[in-house]
């Protein structure tokens, strides 16, 4: 059986003209994309990050002290600084998650000797020293000449709490707060754009329901000031996205969208977190862990068709912007590990699935404005791994390091006619794909096989452009398993892509099974 999926409606002569030069096949897939209809911009934010203070995502992975003997800069890993660069992170959200609502931000400033220390009640009961605060945060933005985003606490903080945080980082007035920034060593003002009214306020934020939201996130709404030089961009808390809670959306936009005064609505989803009836281990797991996974994963877009139907009823307009505040595959942890670390391994099934929303991401740009996978370092799934001195780039990595040519450039309406591929007696489609184009012309098309066996033929044709030229990177492994450790050649990373050529208008493509393929069009 063949299966179609739209992201956005061609033009009829084009898909008549295709149907002719496709003719009877069948055994085909095809890839239409429309290099005419370009209208909206695959905002860079949309391959975002989340860095919160659980496991050693923090301590450990992105911050080992001055003191360490690990390569760093002002107690920034080096080697995670350049890694992380390379994949061009936009934005950052910090310092939770759950952690933020218990989280006081003066704890964390002036000189680290002094800090108090607090315990991570929500992961670990752990105690932290507090040396990893709001100036190192800041400065590692500066480093990755990336966006700061800051998730306020509004479950057991307060009101002047948050306004004063704005206070000392963006206004460049002479107040308590400013000259309180200066005497711990910052004279300018940050520019510090996004601010989260909240995490989770419906769990570990507060255990709130709608309406209580709406009423305390006024109440912060109005406290949230924009000083010359910085204007604020309010990120409203959604509901819980991986059980349907579209009720939340609907009120938040008809009532909360006045009284709170938001720029954006974030909800969160996680594959294989409470939707599955197994839970798969990161790396031992057989062709239904491959299947379940990837079947969860793919629903994403389905939250994202009812959360935007609901925010065109109230925003025709489209001035309020969806984010996806966090996002990723949610496994069992390692052997050993503290449970509540949250450390797994990342293998090829999870480059896929960051694939698949990526693709997914890309088509929905329209209103679709950020989404920050969790989480950077050593947490879910994560960009890099770190044990002691050592790194490493995990297959998620990967995908993030090949779709940057997607960063800030036009999405492409495309048309995908593709097979299913089968398990048992469910299917999910075979292909996902995007496309885009950026300033100079260049067309990028990411294209991603989820079939564990069965290579796919792709035909591809560019409407509205014509190709000289085509070039290809792949990522594959051997085995729907394989990762990347410690001490070990890597088994994914990325490859050349050449099985493929240019005969006249149309591209041929075999792509393998189990990989995600960027092609490069000139």
């Amino acid at each position: 059986m063949k299966r179609t999926i739209f992201s956005l409606p061609f033009l009829f002569l084009f898909i008549l003209s295709l149907s002719n030069l496709f003719g009877q096949k069948t055994d085909v897939n095809t890839l239409l994309v429309n290099a005419t209809s370009g209208e909206h911009k695959i905002s860079k934010h949309i391959y975002g990050h989340f860095a919160e203070h659980l496991g050693r995502c923090i301590y450990g992975g992105i911050y080992v002290g001055e003191e360490s003997s690990i390569p760093n800069i002002r107690g920034i890993r080096l080697d995670v600084l350049n890694a992380l660069k390379e994949i061009k992170v936009p934005v950052l959200r910090w310092p939770g998650g759950c952690f933020a609502d218990t989280y006081h931000w003066k704890d964390g400033i002036g000189p680290a000797k002094d800090r108090p220390s607090m315990v991570n009640v929500h992961w670990g009961n752990v105690t932290e020293d507090n040396s990893f605060g709001t100036h190192e945060f800041m400065d590692l933005c500066e480093l990755l000449e990336c966006e700061p985003y800051i998730c306020a606490n509004i479950g057991s903080g307060t009101v002047q709490e948050m306004a004063e945080w704005i206070e000392y980082l963006t206004s460049p007035a002479e107040s308590p707060m400013t000259e309180l920034r200066k005497k711990n060593g910052r004279d300018e003002p940050w520019q510090v754009k996004f601010w989260g009214l909240g995490n989770e306020v419906w769990g570990c934020g507060g255990r709130m329901d709608v309406d209580h939201y709406v009423n305390i996130g006024a109440n912060y709404s109005a406290f949230c000031r924009s000083y010359p030089g910085n204007h604020i961009y309010k990120i409203a808390c959604g509901g819980y996205g991986w059980r349907d809670n579209y009720e939340w959306t609907d009120i938040l936009m008809q009532e909360g969208r006045s009284r709170i005064g938001f720029q954006a609505h974030a909800i969160h989803y996680y594959t294989s977190d409470g939707q599955k009836k197994t839970r798969y281990k990161a790396t031992e797991f057989e062709e239904d862990g491959w299947f379940d996974v990837l079947q969860g994963t793919l629903k994403m877009e389905e939250i994202l068709k009812q959360n935007v139907a609901i925010m065109d009823r109230y925003d025709p307009e489209n001035k309020v912007d969806l984010i996806i505040d966090e996002w990723g595959t949610w496994h069992y942890v390692e052997e050993g590990t503290n449970p509540r670390f949250l450390y797994q391994q990342n293998s090829l099934r999870d480059a896929i699935v960051a694939a698949l929303n990526l693709n997914i991401f890309n088509n929905f740009c329209e209103r679709l404005y950020m989404a920050n996978i969790a989480q950077t370092v050593n947490v879910l799934q994560a960009m890099i791994l770190t044990k002691d001195e050592q790194i490493v780039r995990t297959p998620t990595y990967y995908v993030y390091k090949m779709f940057v040519s997607h960063h800030e450039s036009i999405m492409l309406p495309t048309q995908l006619t593709c097979g299913d591929y089968t398990f048992g007696e469910d299917k999910i489609p075979a292909m996902n794909a995007s496309a885009s184009m950026d300033n100079k012309g260049k067309i990028n098309i990411s294209i991603v096989n989820a079939d564990p066996e069965q290579m796919q033929n792709l035909e591809c044709m560019v409407y509205g452009d014509k190709i000289s030229k085509v070039s290809g990177q792949i990522l594959t492994a051997k085995a729907i398993n394989s990762y990347n450790d410690f001490g070990q050649a890597e088994e994914v990373a990325i490859k050349d892509f050449d099985d493929m050529q240019l005969d006249g208008d149309i591209i041929r493509l075999n792509v393998p099974s189990k990989s995600v393929v960027m092609i490069e069009l000139n």
